[in-house]
């Protein structure tokens, strides 16, 4: 092993999910968290801890799919670290890739699960979508539901006019601000 640290990195796909059976049990010097898409790189916890790791460290991921959800993305990541001196091991498939030992047989199994992994996040596009028109077909409601009538809007755009305070009237309603000046772009 190392001299360097031990550094985890976790990820979920929204804020409600649950980071605690990744890299659970593992000592780790520290570990950073992101709680978004995995589609790009643009994520805060990824960029901090690519600024962190240092030669001689080793980076710890549960699944392939948690660092990358495409494969261009994954093999970018995991050259970029190991260029830097860093290690990178995927718990889940039992991989690690250092700078010096890349063998021929790990890289296509990264490359591979890279693209099952990327075919997977598009599959599970493709079924969101199908689901929505579905939905959208049987006549279901899809998105957030309305706070305010078509009765509600109108008479709210009418009593704006008036000049009726729209703080005021937002605290009738028991809206925020910001759902007031909608409403009133929608009647307007």
């Amino acid at each position: 092993m190392s001299n360097g640290q031990t550094v985890g990195y976790v990820r979920v796909s929204s804020l409600s999910q649950n980071t605690a059976r990744q890299l659970d049990g593992l000592t780790l010097d520290q570990v950073f968290t992101d709680k978004c898409s995995g589609s790009d790189t643009d994520r805060p916890a990824l960029k901090a801890m690519l600024a962190h790791v240092r030669s001689g460290d080793t980076v710890v991921v549960h699944e392939i799919s948690r660092l990358a959800r495409n494969t261009a993305d994954l093999l970018a990541l995991v050259k970029q670290l190991t260029d830097k001196g860093v290690a990178i091991t995927f718990q889940k498939e039992g991989l690690t890739f250092t700078g010096d030992k890349a063998s021929a047989m790990n890289q296509m199994l990264l490359t591979m699960l890279g693209a099952v992994s990327a075919f997977e996040l598009a599959m599970i596009n493709e079924r969101r979508a199908e689901g929505q028109a579905k939905a959208r077909e049987a006549g279901k409601h899809m998105g957030r539901h309305a706070k305010l009538t078509a009765d509600q809007v109108a008479d709210l755009s009418e009593r704006a006019k008036t000049g009726e305070s729209k703080v005021k009237l937002a605290k009738e309603l028991q809206i925020s601000r910001a759902t007031l000046y909608a409403a009133l772009k929608v009647a307007a």
